[in-house]
C-alpha cells in the first residue's frame, strides 16, 4: 500500500533506557512501513539534557507551542544515585514537569481496558479519567536545608514595595523547607480544561483537594473551580445531564473506591500523579494507560503515564529477553497521529490510528499478551516478548488495513 502522508509534523521527544527501545521499535515495525512519518526530533535521553544543561527540554516544549501535537518518551527524573549513575552536571528536574509548566496544561490519564483484564477493583466496570493539573507545587518548588537554629519565614514583596511576611518555623536545630506556589490564571485554566473536557466527554467531574488543612492554598482551587463552574459552565452542565461537585480528597478516594467508575477526577498536580498511578494499577497495569497534556491554547502532547522500565532495561542490556508491555508507549504515537490528523483534516491517519489501537486491543483479548498482562488476564493466554507481541499486533493491523 502507498504510505499515508503528513502535512505537518510531529514533535517527538525521544526518552530513556526500556521505553527508548520500545520506542524504535513501535516505529519500525507499526509507523514507518505505513506512514511518510514527519517529526521534529528532540532527543531528551538524560545524557542529552545533562549535554545541553536542559536547554533541550525547553527546545522540545517551545516546538509543542509552534507545531500543536508532540509525543513524548518515557525519561529519567534523576535523583542523587542517578546523578552518580549517569556522572550528570546536577539532579535535573523532572523533564516532564518543564514541558507542563511551558505548556500551562491539564494532563487527562484513562485506563485501556481490554475484556480479559478485569479491576481489582470489582465495582469498576467503565474507565475512570484523571484530570491532573500540570502547573507548579512541588514540581516547580524551591527547597532548602536548614543545617542550625534560626528563624524561617515566609515573604513576598509587591511591585509597591510592601512586604507580607508570615512566620513558618523557629527552628531549634536541623531541618528542611519547601516552598511551593501556584498561579490563579493556571488553575482557572486548569478548571476551564476540565469542565470542556467533561462535556466533551458527558460525564460527571469531581475535584478534591485538601482545604481543610490548606486553607489558604488548596482552598484557593477550590474557590476558582466553584468560581469558573457558577459563571461559565453551570448551565451547560444542567442541560447535559452531568454533574459537577467537590469534596475532600479522603472522602473522594472512598467514593472512587465504591464507584462504578465512568467519571473525570480533577486533582492537584502531585495528588493526580499518585491517583493515576492506583487507578492505572487497579485496572491492571501501569502500561496500559493513556496520558494527554492539553494547553489552553489547544496544544496536545501524549506520553505513556509510567516511567522508563528500569529493570527490563538492565536485563536487556544484559542480552536478556524482556516481556515489557509497549501499549501505552504505542497509544501515545496513536494519539498523537490522530490528534493530528483531525487537526489536518487527514482521515487517513486517524483511521489508521483508530485500526493500530483495535489491532493492540484485540491481540490481548485474543490471549497473546506480556508478562505483566499475562498475570492477571483471564482465560487462555501466551506469553510474547516485546518485539513479539508488537509483530503480533502487526499482523492484526495488515488484516484491518
Amino acid at each position: 500500500m502507498e504510505k499515508i502522508q503528513m502535512s505537518v509534523p510531529l514533535v517527538e521527544m525521544d526518552g530513556d533506557e526500556m521505553t527508548r527501545v520500545l520506542w524504535q521499535q513501535i516505529k519500525d515495525i507499526l509507523l514507518t512501513p505505513y506512514i511518510d512519518l514527519k517529526t521534529v526530533y528532540y532527543d531528551l535521553g538524560l545524557k542529552k539534557r545533562d549535554e545541553t544543561a536542559d536547554r533541550i527540554t525547553v527546545e522540545a516544549a517551545e516546538a509543542t507551542k509552534k507545531y500543536g501535537v508532540a509525543v513524548k518518551c518515557a525519561t529519567i527524573t534523576p535523583n542523587a544515585q542517578r546523578v552518580e549513575e549517569y556522572n550528570l552536571k546536577q539532579m535535573w528536574k523532572s523533564p516532564n514537569g518543564t514541558i507542563r509548566a511551558i505548556l500551562d496544561g491539564t494532563v487527562f490519564r484513562t485506563p485501556i481496558i481490554v475484556k480479559n483484564v478485569k479491576p481489582f477493583v470489582k465495582t469498576w466496570d467503565k474507565p475512570i479519567t484523571i484530570a491532573r493539573h500540570a502547573y507548579g507545587d512541588i514540581y516547580k518548588d524551591v527547597e532548602l536545608k536548614v543545617e542550625k537554629k534560626g528563624l524561617a519565614e515566609l515573604v513576598f514583596t509587591g511591585e509597591d514595595g510592601r512586604v507580607t511576611k508570615e512566620v513558618i518555623h523557629d527552628f531549634a536545630g536541623p531541618g528542611i523547607l519547601l516552598g511551593m506556589h501556584n498561579l490563579n490564571q493556571s488553575i482557572e485554566s486548569f478548571a476551564r480544561a476540565c469542565f470542556n473536557y467533561a462535556l466533551d466527554q458527558n460525564q460527571d467531574l469531581w475535584f478534591s483537594t485538601k482545604d481543610t488543612i490548606s486553607k489558604k492554598y488548596d482552598h484557593t482551587f477550590k474557590d476558582i473551580f466553584q468560581e469558573v463552574y457558577d459563571k461559565e459552565y453551570k448551565d451547560r452542565f444542567e442541560a447535559a445531564g452531568i454533574e459537577y461537585f467537590y469534596t475532600l480528597i479522603d472522602d473522594a478516594v472512598a467514593r472512587v473506591i465504591r464507584s462504578s467508575g465512568g467519571f473525570i477526577w480533577a486533582c492537584k498536580n502531585y495528588d493526580g500523579d499518585v491517583m493515576s498511578d492506583m487507578v492505572a494499577t487497579a485496572f491492571g497495569s501501569l502500561a496500559m494507560m493513556t496520558s494527554v497534556l492539553v494547553s489552553p491554547e489547544g496544544n496536545y502532547e501524549y506520553e505513556a503515564a509510567h516511567g522508563t522500565v528500569t529493570r527490563h532495561y538492565y536485563q536487556h542490556l544484559k542480552g536478556e529477553e524482556t516481556s515489557t508491555n509497549p501499549v501505552a508507549t504505542l497509544f501515545a504515537w496513536t494519539g498523537a497521529l490522530r490528534k493530528r490528523g483531525e487537526l489536518d483534516n487527514l482521515d487517513d491517519l486517524v483511521q489508521f490510528a483508530n485500526k493500530l489501537e483495535k489491532a493492540a486491543v484485540d491481540t490481548i483479548e485474543e490471549g497473546v499478551m506480556t508478562k505483566d498482562l499475562a498475570i492477571l488476564a483471564e482465560g487462555d493466554k501466551k506469553v510474547v516478548n516485546t518485539r513479539q507481541f508488537l509483530e503480533e499486533v502487526n499482523a492484526r493491523l495488515i488484516k484491518s488495513l
